[in-house]
């Protein structure tokens, strides 16, 4: 593990105590000499000229601190992957998945990570996205769906060349393992360990019933196409980011090269977090 020596942060503004949180962990980083940089959210939040972007963020740092929820981790994540940047997500949201660590282990997780803890660490896999020459990245899942109007849409699916559906539903959500207990979770999918080689394939509120949510290998391509017209269908990607579909434009979904370095509390481990978060088999 390389060393730190420039840690960036992120911040949900709006989050309770907030300034007081991120000056304290500002003075933990700098007594170890560590350079801090900040987001702009974070920069305004403590009345600083220099802030930079989320884009920016990644490739001037050797760590990024999260502080906020699942939403605000998600922006970010596509970026630090990228740039094999590990990512410590502070839990001052409501659920917490991804942003797993609670704020009183904050300074042990990190003490740990610093330390050279390898075994904090937890690998997960992104998926890659490809429309128009475009190419997006993925923390939790690729999303078709419609927009404000009721009516249904039409997708062709393919699984490596072959055509294995017409699908007549309100969408559809391939994810990683990691959003597994994201939307794909809603929609009826399985709960899958992050380090499972796997993609999931779960149709949202499909016409036919028998059309049930696929764990397929991670080293498959997905392809699909829309075949509904008229109507406002997005691309939707990790829920931050989205782009207006056409009738007939086609999304190659397969799993990154990318890994999103996730730093978690040695304190727990993901079915711990499964039981607290989700409340599983109680």
């Amino acid at each position: 593990m390389r060393k730190i020596r420039r840690a960036g942060f992120v911040i949900k503004p709006h989050a309770p105590d907030i300034k007081k949180i991120l000056e304290e962990l500002i003075h933990y980083f700098e007594k170890r000499g560590i350079e801090c940089f900040l987001e702009e959210e974070a920069s305004r939040k403590l009345k600083r000229s220099e802030g930079f972007t989320r884009e920016e963020l990644p490739q001037r740092v050797d760590l990024v601190v999260v502080l906020g929820g699942d939403g605000t981790l998600l922006s970010i994540a596509h970026l630090a992957a990228q740039k094999d940047v590990p990512v410590l997500g502070v839990n001052l949201g409501k659920l917490g998945f991804l942003t797993e660590v609670p704020l009183p282990e904050m300074y042990l997780t990190l003490d740990s990570f610093l330390e050279g803890d390898e075994k904090i660490i937890s690998h997960r896999r992104m998926l890659e996205a490809s429309f128009k020459g475009k190419v997006y990245y993925c923390l939790n899942d690729v999303v078709i769906n419609k927009g404000a109007l009721a009516r249904i849409i039409q997708c062709n699916i393919w699984i490596e060349k072959k055509k294995i559906a017409t699908l007549r539903a309100d969408g559809i959500i391939i994810s990683t393992p990691t959003g597994s207990t994201a939307y794909s979770l809603a929609a009826g999918g399985p709960i899958i360990q992050p380090y499972i080689p796997a993609i999931v394939i779960a149709p949202i509120c499909p016409h036919a019933l028998s059309f049930r949510p696929m764990v397929i290998s991670s080293e498959l391509t997905i392809r699909v196409q829309l075949l509904t017209g008229g109507e406002e269908v997005y691309l939707t990607l990790d829920g931050q980011r989205g782009v207006l579909l056409a009738k007939s434009d086609v999304v190659d979904v397969r799993c990154s090269d990318f890994e999103l370095r996730l730093i978690s509390s040695p304190k727990r481990n993901y079915f711990d977090l499964v039981k607290e978060k989700l409340s599983w088999a109680e």
